[in-house]
């Protein structure tokens, strides 16, 4: 892509709210670095728009025959043929909207591609024609990563391309809250912002060991937003299964490097005081001095926190130093957090408040 287009990158929620608002007219495609949550923009606008029907169709799979297919009708005695087109692409609910994404554009069959022009141009295919306010964009990855994603100057210039930017590795923990994501691995994240950098921003692959790079040969296994979610899926595993095999998940996950660096972070996790004893005993409760398992505590904390034992943890956090305070604090006002209004509205977490104001002044 160009410079301009690199530079005016658009965030998960930016790409969501330009398809929201020119996707009835103007297919758009999202071009972004892989595993990075472009396809994941479709559940975000399922949540804004809940009246839309939203249809995903995975281009790479089809080819020309997949899109339509004739059939034989009959008309007062007369032979036609009318082409069907494929469930997948929604057409069939022509009376009510539909949100539909094109994932993969740039990877389907050149055919493919053409047969689905006058769709992304005109929202009509075959004799089928889309509720006016339907929707349509696309998805692809960087032509610049070498996987595939090739795009005819006469495609291009009839759809709205834009490029999806990287999250940062905050706003990347704000979302892994929320989805309660392995907290051992958001602590790691926090401290290694580095593995969410863009591969087009490194020029020799060996200056960041974690992510992919197209120049990186023998890195087969490598760090994205998505290879993260499937990391934490294997550590909450952890009590079942021996270090050896979860070594070798992580690995064939995120790569050698960050395997190692993230059981690291794992061994220290588990010899955190446990819930059990500060939902039980917060006054006793030991608080480690080292600053990267106070950040693990948090992290725990506010993935896990519930009604029940907020109060006791209000004491527990009273006895952490004010960095890992703030941090509590910072991650409950976080835009979005799941359980924001459970904790701001209890008694113990106001009186703290008003009494730590100060903390609230800037991210610590």
């Amino acid at each position: 892509m160009t410079q301009a287009a690199d530079l005016y990158a658009l965030n998960h929620n930016e790409c969501a709210d330009l398809i929201a608002a020119v996707a009835s007219e103007t297919t758009v495609l999202v071009q972004g670095d892989m595993g990075a949550g472009k396809s994941s923009i479709l559940n975000t606008l399922s949540q804004r728009m809940p009246n839309h029907h939203c249809v995903y169709f995975d281009a790479t799979t089809k080819d020309l025959g997949d899109i339509t297919i004739p059939m034989l009708k009959d008309l007062d005695g007369n032979d036609y043929v009318r082409f069907a087109t494929n469930e997948e692409l929604g057409l069939h609910l022509s009376d009510k909207p539909i949100i539909l994404m094109i994932d993969e554009y740039g990877k389907a069959n050149p055919a493919v591609k053409n047969a689905l022009l006058r769709l992304m141009q005109e929202r009509q295919i075959g004799s089928y024609t889309m509720h006016s306010d339907s929707l349509i964009f696309a998805t692809t990855n960087l032509g610049a990563e070498g996987v595939g994603d090739l795009l005819p100057p006469h495609a291009r210039n009839r759809i709205m391309v834009v490029r999806m930017a990287k999250p940062s590795h905050m706003h990347w923990l704000d979302w892994a809250i929320n989805h309660e994501l392995d907290f051992s691995l958001l602590g790691w994240v926090r401290d290694n912002p580095q593995l969410f950098q863009s591969f087009t921003d490194i020029t020799d692959p060996e200056e960041n060991p974690y992510i992919y790079h197209p120049r990186a040969v023998n890195r087969p296994a490598f760090v994205t937003p998505r290879s993260l979610h499937k990391a934490s899926n294997l550590l909450k595993k952890r009590d079942k299964l021996p270090d050896n095999v979860i070594i070798a998940g992580l690995v064939g996950t995120i790569g050698d490097r960050a395997a190692m660096d993230l059981m690291a972070f794992v061994k220290l996790a588990d010899d955190l005081p446990t819930l059990q004893s500060i939902k039980t005993k917060p006054e006793e409760a030991k608080v480690p001095t080292g600053a990267a398992a106070q950040c693990l505590i948090v992290y725990r904390t506010l993935t896990a926190i519930d009604r029940d034992w907020l109060d006791a943890w209000m004491v527990y956090l009273d006895r952490m130093p004010k960095e890992a305070q703030g941090m509590f604090a910072n991650g409950v006002r976080a835009k979005g957090y799941s359980k924001q209004g459970m904790v701001m509205t209890n008694k113990s977490f106001s009186t703290w408040a008003r009494t730590n104001s100060f903390l609230f002044a800037a991210d610590v």
